[in-house]
């Protein structure tokens, strides 16, 4: 989608989609699920850099309570002219936009230089965040080279530690596709990453992969802080549906995500504004 339509047909495709004025949602006395309700940034990448307040009442509106950054530092791009604010002026339209914001995503190069770790650490306080995500860096073409880098990883996550926060990591599919011998390399990243230093963000996308978020949860006990939530259609597993509507079973996810140890969800459907308003009634009433 072009996120630039999002701004002026958002209201449209909504009443297309039957979510009139009472979706828009207020997230008390949700029935089961104990979560505060977040979205991931890059999905308004086209629009929340150069209207960050308007962008951020607009998901609020539609019930989220919580954002998750991308580090302007770092990303750049449509992130760019947030690079402006400090940490602390930015959890400030943060709030005043009705949000909290618990989680930042850093790119493997602005946090493995420890100089640039420092100061990343210096704004992610500022901004009031409680976990440093990196947004991807461990795979690699030998196992070896994984588990060098997943020791960088641990020594980042122990000057996060220091810092007052908890490091995480984010998968996406690649971690899963690419294997050494019959595992998963997203397997030898569990093994070599210090669970007391490093946690794990899972990117429920991999079940379009054949892997399951719960099946992780299970077999890692504690090791997950946070997810990212997809869902796809039954007939066609590259196109995004609302939650509920496709193939992840989230019912038992969400049962796996109290042994998993989630604290944060985190919404991130690209496909259009319609998506993530269904998304946020479907955990309302779930």
């Amino acid at each position: 989608m072009n996120r630039r339509s999002f701004l002026g047909n958002a209201a449209v495709g909504l009443a297309a989609a039957g979510f009139l004025p009472d979706a828009i949602l207020a997230m008390t006395n949700r029935k089961g699920i104990n979560i505060p309700l977040g979205f991931q940034s890059y999905v308004f990448r086209d629009v929340i850099g150069k209207q960050p307040a308007e962008t951020m009442k607009r998901l609020a509106g539609y019930g989220y309570e919580n954002i998750e950054w991308c580090s302007p530092k770092g990303y750049q791009g449509d992130f760019a002219p947030l690079a402006k604010y400090s940490g602390k002026e930015l959890k400030k339209i943060t709030n005043d936009s009705g949000l909290q914001s618990t989680s930042c995503h850093f790119t493997w190069n602005e946090i493995t230089d420890d100089a640039s770790l420092a100061e990343r650490i210096e704004f992610a306080n500022q901004l009031g965040l409680k976990h440093m995500v990196c947004s991807g860096g461990l795979m690699a073409k030998t196992e070896d080279e994984v588990k060098k880098r997943c020791d960088q990883m641990n020594h980042v996550g122990e000057l996060v530690k220091k810092g007052g926060m908890v490091a995480g990591y984010h998968n996406h599919n690649g971690e899963f596709d690419e294997k050494f011998g019959s595992s998963p390399q997203y397997d030898l990243m569990l093994e070599h990453l210090d669970p007391s230093l490093v946690k794990m963000q899972f990117q429920v996308a991999a079940i379009t992969s054949g892997y399951k978020a719960q099946d992780y949860f299970r077999k890692f006990p504690g090791r997950f802080i946070s997810a990212h939530l997809q869902d796809y259609s039954p007939s066609d597993h590259t196109k995004e549906v609302v939650m509920g509507t496709g193939i992840v079973d989230w019912p038992d996810f969400f049962n796996a995500a109290k042994i998993g140890g989630l604290q944060y969800i985190f919404v991130e459907m690209e496909s259009n504004p319609v998506v993530m308003v269904g998304c946020a009634k479907y955990i309302k009433n779930s």
